[in-house]
């Protein structure tokens, strides 16, 4: 899923609102459902996104989010089960739209038959907290790449690139394709960017949008 995108996000928390700031650097849209008044004034005060106060598993909220036009709804409150409930929701009011959860790590499994995509914010945060303590010469990606983005990018079936070798594609300085199709072995010349496979891209914030493209 490349250009922009129509995104709802339920919880308008740390995580909920950071990933908003996030979308919005990206040009994306941005409507936070929140239901604490108090959360709500901070975010319409930061001018992030546009919020509407209320439950986000209202199915009258959901539409006055705009759920039908919606591309991705994301359900990142601090509660697995109301996520997976918002969710489904989402879901039966608009089928093709794709949903993304806030779980508990243990919970990966179980949840991933009902959603699209699961994530686990806490992680990175730990590792990071990790990194910190042991002070190690070794360090997690999410925790040094800062605003250098690594991607994984699925090449559509229509895309400039898609059939070509790395040897054949011209992408913006600021870019590189890391791993080969099996995301085990690193790219090099001779590797294809087969249609539906999915590759990690390194980018620069300047040339995102380029490289998506």
């Amino acid at each position: 899923m490349t250009g922009k995108l129509d995104v709802i996000i339920a919880g308008g928390g740390r995580v909920g609102f950071k990933t908003a700031e996030i979308l919005a650097d990206r040009g994306d849209d941005v409507t936070i459902i929140e239901w604490d008044s108090d959360t709500v004034e901070e975010i319409a005060d930061a001018w992030v996104a546009t919020v509407i106060e209320g439950d986000a598993t209202n199915p009258d909220i959901l539409d006055q989010a705009g759920i039908d036009d919606a591309d991705v709804i994301a359900a990142l409150t601090g509660n697995a089960g109301q996520n997976l409930a918002i969710c489904m929701v989402a879901k039966e009011l608009s089928p093709g739209i794709r949903t993304v959860t806030r779980i508990e790590e243990a919970e990966r499994e179980a949840y991933g038959q009902f959603v699209d995509s699961v994530v686990f914010p806490e992680r990175p945060g730990a590792l990071a907290a990790a990194n910190e303590i042991v002070g190690s010469d070794v360090r997690t990606l999410a925790d040094v790449t800062s605003s250098l983005d690594i991607m994984q990018i699925r090449v559509a079936e229509n895309a400039p690139a898609a059939g070509k070798k790395l040897s054949e594609v011209r992408f913006p300085r600021g870019s590189l394709v890391v791993s080969d199709d099996s995301c085990e072995c690193i790219a090099g010349p001779e590797t294809t960017l087969d249609p539906g496979v999915r590759y990690v891209v390194a980018v620069e914030p300047d040339v995102v949008d380029e490289v998506l493209n």
